[in-house]
Formats: C-alpha cells, structure tokens, sequence
C-alpha cells in the first residue's frame, strides 16, 4: 500500500505513461484519499454517427473504468488490473470534453471496488459504473 500522497501532477504522469491515455487527451484534476476527477479533451475520431455526433459507448466506459481504476491510486500507488466491470449509459454525449470523477468504494488487500461517473461539458451525467480491481500486490521483480 502507498503511504506517499500523490498529487494531481504524479499522478498525470503516470497515468499518461499508456498511450491511449495520451491519445484520451487526458488530465488529472485532483486526486484525493480515494477519490479523482479526469478530463479528457474531445477528438472528432470519438464519434461513432456522423450524423448526430455523438461519443461512441466505447469511449465512455474506457473513461470510467480508467477513472475508478485510478481512484485506487491514493491506496495503491499505481493503476491496477480491471477484473470485472459494469457500465450504465445514461444520455448521448455530444461534442465537448467530459469530465470523470471517480471514488473508492470498498479497498481490500486482494479486490477492490470503485465507482466512477462521466460528466459532458454542461455537466451532464452521460455515463457511470463500477468495477472490480485487483490490488494485490505487484509480484517481485524477475531476477
């Protein structure tokens, strides 16, 4: 377990190590005692209809399984494995960044359990979900 607070910009940077993190356009808001909040910058390849512009479903649970997966951070120090997760679609999200907060629900010292909600640009809720993550100790380094 990660006794160091992390901040906001840490956490960035490590997060953005994964290149479709980079490519998400995304950017730590804060990060607290199991909780974040992540933007992502909207990109025209989101869209899966031309013709209404609305953010494909994909890109959605990807923010929140990614958001609740981070939340875990304050306690873990790093991102961890997804081992299941549920993904509710609220409304279309149009053209806009959204915005992701994520919490902690439940953290264990094998599985844990975290929430996240994903916003549009008015603040709209678009999307939300909860997934199960392994926060087992990473094995030791191969020698």
């Amino acid at each position: 377990m990660s006794e160091e607070k992390l901040t906001a910009a840490q956490v960035e940077e490590k997060l953005k190590r994964g290149p479709y993190h980079q490519w998400l356009g995304l950017k730590v808001l804060s990060v607290g005692e199991g909780e974040i909040e992540i933007s992502a910058t909207w990109r025209e390849e989101w869209v899966v209809n031309p013709d209404r512009k609305y953010t494909h479903g994909g890109i959605l649970a990807a923010l929140v399984d990614l958001t609740a997966d981070w939340a875990l951070v304050s306690k873990t120090g790093r991102g961890v494995p997804t081992i299941d997760l549920r993904v509710d679609y609220h409304r279309a999200a149009m053209p806009g960044d959204l915005t992701a907060k994520g919490k902690v629900v439940k953290f264990g010292s094998q599985f844990s359990v975290a929430e996240a909600m994903v916003y549009d640009k008015d603040g709209a809720l678009c999307a939300s979900g909860r997934g199960v993550y392994s926060t087992a100790p990473p094995p030791p380094p191969k020698a």
